[in-house]
């Protein structure tokens, strides 16, 4: 995180909120030795859990991918028993360099980010929770503090509104949750 603008700016929008609880794998796992049982606790205090992070690679950075596969275990997160975490909500804010256009059937990346995210969509699933269109910020690199600050206006309307959100008509047609804040914020 130190090192991305993008990120440390877009973060900044909710790590000081005060109903919000930033917590940073890497900084408290730099080791990459999960305390699976911290995670868990964490996780059930909340009804939110957003995971934000770099488009690494077509998907997450190895931390959040491990944590995962180690935390969402059967019998607690899904499978025979696997209940915890049902009905809670989950969005994914992701950060990419590529525009818009890269990510379409015709494009370089030849596929959407949705399509990208769909083992992601699953998971939450899976874990029978509540799965918003990601939060995505496209062209990073090429954007200016204004840009950002756009950015993180829109992501505090989705924190203070995200209980309403998830009952939208239609929600899950938008390809980004971007899509419907948008139209939200031009109609106050």
């Amino acid at each position: 995180m130190e090192r991305s603008r993008a990120n440390r700016l877009i973060l900044k929008s909710y790590s000081d909120r005060e109903d919000v609880t930033f917590h940073d794998l890497y900084e408290r796992y730099p080791d990459f030795n999960i305390d699976v049982e911290y995670e868990k606790e964490l996780l059930l205090q909340h009804e939110m859990i957003i995971w934000h992070h770099p488009f690494y690679w077509y998907s997450c950075p190895p931390l959040l991918k491990q944590w995962i596969d180690m935390v969402l275990e059967v019998g607690w997160a899904y499978g025979p028993g696997g209940d915890a975490l049902e009905g809670k909500s989950i969005l994914q804010t992701i950060t990419v360099g590529g525009g818009v256009q890269a990510y379409q059937e015709s494009g370089h990346n030849r596929f959407t980010i949705r399509e990208f995210l769909r083992p992601f969509e699953q998971t939450a699933n899976l874990c029978k929770m509540n799965y918003f269109p990601p939060f995505v910020i496209h062209g990073t690199h090429r954007l200016d503090k204004q840009g950002f600050a756009d950015y993180a206006t829109e992501l505090g309307l989705f924190l203070d509104n995200w209980q309403d959100i998830q009952y939208q008509p239609n929600l899950y047609q938008h390809t980004y949750i971007n899509d419907l804040l948008k139209k939200i914020a031009t109609s106050k």
